[in-house]
């Protein structure tokens, strides 16, 4: 038998309920592989009984003749920032250090209750802001790819669901959940070589996810491939009462209808999407992907998204602003850390549990969207990114009565060196220029591996949708995923 930890997804559900393998085989394989790769630090916290209990629950129904539940007996990681029931949830932020939750968040409620088991929580950006993974107070993720030239600078796994595209590429375990609140699926997911898709706002429930920007913070899967995201957004999507944005829709069957086939569709190519600097090789794969989706059948449009160019700077206001009211609610008082100097006050335990528990990146969202929502400014710019937003999403609407989906890269480069952009904080956010957009705009895209770069290193394209539209997203991701042929793999050096 090949190591099962090679499996995706539906490979690993498929053996499982045809008894090729039990799901007791797969769980023991992945809490080898976790313990064994304690280098890239993708893990916080390692869970192996509660993978274990998942798969003997699944090996018990088979056994007993029952229906196997959709996810029986797969293991999957979970991002940091979703509460796990008596697990450890920090947010990969020293002020949450020893927070573990009374709760359940409802998405992963929704995978428990498919039948799957948890073998960690994954660390990830402080609070889900960054670019890169150099932001979490329990230290740096390390990508699992390594440049051609023989470099040994360590690569930033893209952020902020670092540790769960880390964990995804190096088969640490067959899928991981992310959030993505202006392209933190997406763009870590095209770092390390893995699909990753954000649905549109509403589809999976925020209730017990730990809040960065509540008007954009969603919930998504990333994996190996499109058939296993489609797989656990089936899983972790569904109507919340306790979550007042969550939408009151039933869950399509996306894995059912998948369908590689492009005939009929028109794929919108947004001209300003072309960015000064930008790499040839982002250019060829953008070019190639084009062709791809020809060749599957599709037409293939220009169209315009003339306030683009506006959505990063409306992004880092709106983002912050909610940021800054969102984390108020870490004081001291109820949970978490508490940093009370002898013969402080209340205000003096405020700022001293503040100052130690958030870390510099965090520090300065809130202080920007402290200093955006504050008097005599709300108006000069919250109130002008809103209305920027309202364009941008006004955009998207025009550009799809032209089109079906849109066609553009991920990110503006491949995966950077560590601590290379950290020092300019610009530079940082410049890696979300398209993933922003859509983000504002509330609506499904999706990162799918297109190649290589002459270093080796996977480079992303992204499929954006119409609301609602996550089949159309999924199957022209898997129209580009078969015409790739992306087949690559980091070595296990770790």
């Amino acid at each position: 038998m090949s190591d099962l930890t090679d499996l995706g997804v539906a490979a690993l559900r498929d053996g499982i309920r045809l008894g090729r393998f039990s799901a007791r085989e797969v769980a023991d394989a992945f809490i080898v592989k976790v313990s064994r790769a304690k280098p890239l630090n993708a893990f916080l916290v390692e869970t192996p009984d509660h993978a274990v209990a998942a798969a003997k629950a699944a090996d018990a129904a088979r056994a007993a003749g029952d229906t196997l539940r959709p996810l029986a007996g797969v293991p999957l990681g979970i991002k940091d920032l979703f509460c796990t029931e008596g697990v450890a949830t920090t947010a990969a932020s020293h002020i949450l250090e020893g927070f573990v939750p009374p709760y359940e968040s409802s998405v992963t409620r929704n995978l428990w209750d498919a039948g799957a088991g948890m073998l960690g929580k994954l660390n990830m950006d402080q609070f889900a802001m960054g670019s890169s993974n150099e932001t979490s107070a329990f230290g740096d993720v390390i990508s699992p790819w390594r440049r051609s030239d023989g470099g040994n600078a360590p690569l930033a796994p893209g952020g902020s669901s670092g540790g769960s595209s880390t964990a995804v590429a190096a088969r640490l375990c067959p899928g991981a959940t992310g959030t993505d609140t202006g392209g933190s699926i997406r763009q870590p997911a095209a770092f390390t070589g893995i699909a990753g898709i954000k649905p549109t706002y509403g589809r999976c429930s925020r209730w017990g996810t730990i809040a960065f920007a509540s008007s954009l913070d969603q919930a998504g899967p990333m994996a190996a491939d499109v058939r296993d995201c489609a797989i656990l957004l089936e899983a972790m999507s569904g109507y919340d009462a306790k979550d007042a944005t969550s939408l009151r829709l039933d869950v399509p069957r996306w894995e059912a209808g998948l369908s590689a086939s492009m005939a009929g569709k028109r794929v919108g190519i947004p001209r300003e999407y072309r960015v000064d600097g930008m790499p040839e090789e982002i250019e060829a794969l953008w070019q190639a992907g084009i062709g791809w989706l020809r060749d599957a059948g599709a037409e293939i449009v220009e169209v315009s998204l003339p306030h683009t160019k506006y959505a990063l700077p409306a992004y880092y206001i709106i983002a912050p602003a909610e940021a800054s009211s969102n984390l108020a609610r870490y004081d001291g008082v109820r949970y978490g850390l508490r940093d009370l100097p002898e013969g402080a006050g209340l205000q003096d335990m405020y700022a001293a549990t503040r100052a130690d528990g958030f870390g510099a990146e965090v520090k300065r969202r809130i202080m920007i969207g402290t200093y955006v929502l504050s008097a005599g400014f709300y108006d000069a710019y919250y109130t002008q990114a809103q209305k920027v937003r309202a364009l941008i999403a006004r955009d998207f609407d025009q550009a799809f009565e032209r089109c079906d989906v849109l066609l553009t890269p991920t990110a503006p480069s491949a995966a950077f060196a560590l601590g290379e952009k950290s020092a300019d904080p610009i530079a940082m956010y410049l890696n979300d220029v398209f993933t922003v957009p859509s983000s504002l705009a509330g609506l499904p895209a999706m990162s799918v591996p297109g190649g290589l770069d002459k270093q080796g290193l996977p480079l992303g394209l992204q499929i954006i949708g119409r609301a609602l539209d996550e089949q159309g997203v999924l199957n022209a991701g898997l129209a580009i995923e078969e015409r790739a042929g992306f087949r690559a793999r980091p070595a296990a050096w770790w």
